[in-house]
């Protein structure tokens, strides 16, 4: 039987599990999903080599970047933005014995612009992105696909964020929020248990012109989404992207 699981740690309640054995169980695949806790990553191929039947894994906080140098190869998504979330397990055989060849992917690009692309307009030709965390990265490659253009902003001053340009809150300015159409938010403000948080931005300048998207899918509306959608804006969590994340990591998992 197949096996596939989540590297991390610490793990707790995983969304992964629940919806691959779900998977699994509804299209009949024969095949296991499950977490491997793992304080530091740099027993990966020994943990590889000692379940032959392991063919995938996702990977999850601390390791997505650690993880890198461990592997045979990198897709051009994961090598831009510098994180790794799925790992394709191939193994051939050779006279030496069994080579094991690690390839690592982001799934992260994939399940944002597939879940963004449906809502997009004409008008919405710059996006600002909020945070400038791990999951933003991934964000901005998918808009600047997308041609998009993109502006940063996050709570302490900087240059650039994956070579974009970055302003702090204070400088987010009515005439900011008027011209970008697209607001996405990567920073965790506003998740569940703290929903009463949420982005410092001038509200009241979105209108019905605006999509603004939340990363963040717990609570399923955070006070960022009301307060767009409270003006008239096209809201969207980020429930849809987790979920094309885990079919992306199949694919990646079942490329030839």
């Amino acid at each position: 039987m197949k096996r596939f699981g989540l590297i991390g740690y610490p793990l707790g309640h995983s969304f992964s599990v629940g919806y691959f054995t779900e998977k699994f169980s509804r299209e009949n695949i024969e095949a296991r999903y499950d977490n491997y806790a793992v304080p530091v990553v740099d027993g990966l191929r020994d943990l590889v080599a000692g379940i032959p039947e392991l063919c995938g894994l996702n990977v999850t906080i601390p390791h997505k970047q650690n993880v890198i140098p461990l592997l045979d190869e990198l897709s051009a998504d994961a090598r831009a933005i510098g994180a790794v979330n799925v790992i394709a397990i191939k193994r051939k055989s050779t006279p030496q014995g069994t080579k094991i060849i690690l390839k690592g992917y982001n799934s992260d690009v994939i399940g944002f612009a597939d879940s963004l692309r449906p809502l997009l307009r004409p008008h919405h030709r710059k996006a600002l992105v909020l945070g400038t965390g791990g999951a933003s990265c991934a964000v901005i490659t998918a808009l600047k696909k997308m041609e998009i253009e993109v502006l940063c902003v996050s709570r302490r001053p900087q240059k650039n964020h994956c070579d974009t340009p970055v302003i702090t809150y204070a400088d987010v300015t009515s005439e900011i929020i008027a011209s970008h159409h697209l607001i996405v938010n990567c920073t965790p403000l506003g998740m569940s248990p703290h929903i009463d948080a949420a982005p410092d931005i001038p509200y009241h300048k979105i209108t019905e012109q605006h999509l603004a998207y939340d990363l963040i899918y717990n609570p399923s509306e955070t006070l960022f989404l009301k307060r767009a959608s409270a003006q008239g804006a096209v809201v969207k969590n980020g429930l849809e992207m987790l979920h094309l994340q885990a079919e992306a990591s199949w694919e990646f998992w079942n490329m030839e």
